[in-house]
């Protein structure tokens, strides 16, 4: 892994977009073109076998492959040099029979998106498992709702968490999506027509599909990006929903309002200068490698437009791009996992940053519980005249509405309290914590939902 990688990836899906595993792939192309033009009866059978049983990643020197890439300008070209040298008999003659370098180099890249898909949704599981925790735990812990980075209204941090588990489980639901839009297979020949194969060639591709359990595309899509850009577009958007949960960890983390931090662990989080230092790192991390992986979806978008048949420029660029997007996209969602994992909240601390101010994010629920009598505008007019004159240093909103005469006049003290207590103005959002577990329990794997039904969530 590169340094890069190392920081804002993950090994796993840094293995999947390897050099190594592209070869891989390339070679399963080859094998299973070869067995499927020997069901159609288009090579011997015999010439199938042996191909196949030189597509093996074990007959290749991958980093030589990839040097001589660079004045061959495509990997393909010398795989598939190798593998000729490679095949004995009348089999070598077929290698390669009717294909070309793109259809190779797509397809395996195909194989390692399905993969890279795979990981990501295992490391969405995760996360929507501790959102989900975090949700069911805290669904009555009140907390500062915020809005422009000022106090708004009560919340619960159940219900914030909640959030965070529906972003979580509607990018799970694309990602599934994805995989039936996306993955298949790429086998158009030269120029698209398949000429080499007369008739047989629709099922030649149907067979090659079939050795490597990718779908049939209606036609082959060499200079026809839409299915990669979806792919970048999604995995965009799903970096962008992690560094919005970490973003709100990072917020609430502030020492200023200490409503969360992340778990202790030997050399996490520490400063090489402030001993007193407890850094939300994964949260910065999980933010670095997702803005890492939003800033590589526009090369893939003004990469769509390609010349013709056959592009010059626009899809080797996406060789670059594709890999890496997927290796920060997979570093954001790890991070993220561990960041809510081993998240400590701090409940005393929400509820002390409630009376913040004086307590004036009451003021809506006080102005409702006027507005029965007054009517809405008169309401707001008086509350926001009492709220002037709280000074968190003297007065609070709960002091000042009991001496206001117009307040009192309307309302009962019991009536004040009780408006002007957070946990009495929370609305729906228990309904809405439950509706956000119940979504994501859909999404999980039986023996995740046997699980979780166990565990009460």
């Amino acid at each position: 892994m590169q340094p890069a990688e190392t920081l804002f990836g993950t090994p796993d899906m840094a293995a999947v977009f390897s050099g190594q595993a592209h070869v891989r792939g390339m070679l399963a192309f080859e094998a299973a073109l070869a067995r499927a033009e020997a069901q159609a009866g288009i090579v011997p059978e015999s010439a199938a076998e042996a191909i196949a049983a030189r597509s093996r990643l074990e007959f290749f020197d991958v980093e030589r492959l990839y040097q001589d890439a660079v004045a061959a300008g495509t990997p393909a070209i010398p795989l598939v040099r190798r593998l000729t040298e490679l095949v004995e008999g009348e089999g070598r003659k077929f290698v390669h029979w009717g294909a070309t370098s793109q259809d190779a180099i797509d397809t395996a890249m195909v194989l390692q998106v399905r993969d890279g898909l795979g990981l990501l949704e295992t490391g969405l599981l995760a996360v929507g498992s501790a959102c989900a925790r975090l949700a069911d735990e805290h669904r009555g812990t009140v907390m500062a709702g915020r809005t422009l980075l000022q106090q708004a209204l009560p919340i619960t941090f159940g219900l914030k968490a909640a959030r965070w588990l529906s972003l979580v489980t509607r990018q799970l639901a694309n990602l599934r999506s994805l995989r039936q839009r996306v993955l298949v297979v790429q086998l158009g020949g030269a120029a698209g027509t398949l000429a080499s194969l007369g008739d047989r060639g629709p099922r030649v591709v149907e067979l090659t599909a079939e050795e490597l359990g990718l779908g049939v595309p209606d036609l082959p899509w060499h200079a026809e990006r839409d299915r990669v850009a979806d792919v970048a577009a999604s995995l965009g958007i799903l970096s962008g929903g992690i560094a919005k949960i970490a973003q709100d960890v990072v917020l609430l983390a502030q020492t200023e309002v200490g409503e969360v931090v992340e778990g202790s662990a030997p050399g996490k989080g520490g400063s090489s200068t402030l001993p007193q230092k407890r850094n939300p790192v994964d949260a910065v991390e999980a933010l670095a490698a997702a803005r890492l992986a939003i800033g590589l979806v526009p090369v893939v978008l003004n990469a769509m437009p390609q010349e013709h048949e056959r592009a010059a420029g626009g899809w080797q660029a996406e060789w670059s791009a594709v890999p890496h997007l997927f290796c920060f996209t997979a570093g954001a969602v790890e991070r993220a996992r561990s960041m809510l994992e081993g998240l400590e909240v701090h409940p005393d601390r929400m509820r002390a940053n409630l009376e913040a101010g004086g307590g004036v994010l009451m003021a809506e629920a006080l102005s409702m519980a006027l507005a029965r009598q007054l009517g809405k505008d008169e309401a707001h007019r008086v509350v926001q005249a009492v709220s002037r004159r709280v000074a968190p240093d003297s007065t609070d909103l709960r002091r000042a509405a009991h001496e206001d005469a117009q307040i009192r006049a309307v309302l009962t003290p019991e009536d004040i309290n009780a408006a002007l207590d957070p946990a009495h103005y929370l609305g729906s959002a228990n309904i809405f914590v439950d509706r956000a577990l119940r979504a994501f329990e859909i999404l999980q794997p039986a023996q995740s939902r046997e699980l979780s039904t166990s565990k009460g969530v």
